[in-house]
């Protein structure tokens, strides 16, 4: 297996984030990064830095004025009088979500207050003044990854953060800011006729999903905690199944909190008879780990274990496989969800 990281994705390192009413620790640390390099020292495995900057790839699946307020907020917040530590929102406009709407207009207005309510979805999405280039990083090292795989390699793992399956094409939400699974996804379509995507982060892909809903060449399917009493809420039930062109290609299924590792199996087995009867020529796995038990935001209780048996029903379907780095929180138990999924 190749893997992808580059340094600079350690530089985000964000303050806080709004939980149940309160200003708590951001989850998404550095140190969610030095455990995965750990996991991979582990099995023997030197990630390679992707070598260059590629922004056309963010540009496929991203709106130029939402890559523009990303890479100029910090600057343009120290403009601000007795501005904060962080870009944060404080005021969230209205606006439809028709899925017709691939996405919404450019903001309209050119405060920076405006462009930060506009662009941030959520109060888990703050802004510091190196996060750009760890974001623009994190995409990088996934398009080295799908290049790596385009170019033959069976299994390619990138390993990215900040995380991106909850970014959508022109807005971040939690701890996501450009959706690295699409780009990657997006990428391999450049070399693949059909692409799927396996997002078996606790949360649902909701980003992914809406970059992808009118789309019949792409197949988007999430394993996720029932969102009903659960983030991102609003996304990720079984009636979302896609739009257009694109009606039949979206998948969702939910499980209930507290499900094990034998429920994530049967749900596996369902996406993989979907994966083959689409025809993938490739598979892009979005792979979260905060569907393990000791998750502090989590509400799934597998096992290490249990993600080797996912990595075990990866290789099952014998395609050539991306893997994303999505989320993931316990970080003392990072290196051995790594570890299991490679392995299996």
């Amino acid at each position: 297996m190749r893997a992808f990281y580059h340094p600079l994705q350690a530089t985000h390192d964000p303050l806080h984030f709004m939980r149940h009413g309160r200003v708590v620790p951001a989850k998404d640390s550095p140190a969610r990064i030095e455990a995965l390099l750990g996991g991979l020292e582990r099995l023997g495995i030197t990630p390679d830095a992707p070598a260059g900057d590629l922004p056309d790839a963010r540009l496929a699946v991203h709106t130029t004025g939402y890559l523009d307020f990303l890479a100029t907020a910090w600057d343009r917040w120290q403009t601000l009088p007795d501005h904060g530590p962080e870009v944060w929102p404080n005021t969230f406009p209205y606006w439809s979500g028709r899925p017709e709407e691939l996405a919404r207009p450019d903001c309209p207005a050119e405060s920076v207050v405006a462009r930060t309510g506009w662009y941030l979805g959520d109060l888990s999405a703050s802004l510091g003044p190196r996060s750009w280039e760890s974001i623009r990083e994190s995409s990088n090292t996934a398009v080295a990854a799908a290049d790596a795989v385009a170019g033959g390699a069976g299994l390619a793992y990138a390993l990215c953060r900040p995380s991106g399956h909850h970014a959508r094409s022109d807005r971040a939400s939690g701890f996501c800011f450009v959706n690295n699974t699409a780009v990657a996804a997006q990428r391999l379509r450049g070399s693949f006729n059909r692409v799927a995507i396996l997002d078996v982060d606790a949360h649902h892909g909701d980003g992914t999903q809406q970059i992808f809903y009118a789309r019949r060449d792409v197949l988007t399917i999430s394993i996720h905690a029932d969102p009903l009493n659960y983030y991102p809420f609003f996304t990720g039930y079984t009636g979302e199944t896609g739009y257009g062109a694109g009606e039949g290609f979206n998948l969702n299924l939910p499980l209930a909190h507290g499900s094990t590792g034998e429920v994530m199996a049967a749900a596996l087995d369902t996406a993989a008879h979907c994966i083959q009867q689409f025809g993938a020529d490739a598979l892009v796995v979005a792979l979260g780990f905060d569907a393990h038990a000791r998750d502090p935001i989590g509400v799934l209780k597998l096992e290490a274990v249990d993600f080797g048996d996912i990595g075990a029903r990866v290789r099952a379907l014998g395609l050539p496989t991306l893997v994303v780095q999505e989320g993931g929180y316990a970080v003392d138990v990072l290196a051995d969800c790594l570890t299991a999924f490679v392995e299996g």
